[in-house]
């Protein structure tokens, strides 16, 4: 899927401390407590590399398919390899259960 992009140059990750886009940006984190309970295995933290290749879905299918959270982040970005990402991938998968 596409990412949103602060006036339509760089993803929203990337723009904090890009002094032109400064009007664009705030510096005030949105921060959010979610719970983790016995109902969430694991999440996955990504760049756009990965996300403008591959659907929520996809990358959920493959991680519970390999249980070794590092050997899923290693599975994830070199998917988004194979389909041509043109973009910085970086993937992180970190498991609360097996």
């Amino acid at each position: 899927g596409d990412v949103p992009r602060v006036n339509g140059q760089l993803a929203v990750a990337r723009a904090f401390g890009d002094h032109s886009l400064k009007t664009h940006l705030s510096s005030e984190p949105d921060i959010r407590h979610v719970p983790i309970n016995s109902s969430i295995e694991f999440v996955i933290l990504a760049s756009d590399g990965l996300w403008k290749v591959m659907k929520n879905q996809e990358a959920v299918d493959l991680v519970k398919s390999t249980k070794d959270p590092q050997a899923a982040a290693k599975r994830l970005t070199t998917e988004a390899l194979a389909r041509k990402s043109k973009d910085d991938i970086s993937c992180i998968v970190i498991r609360f259960r097996c």
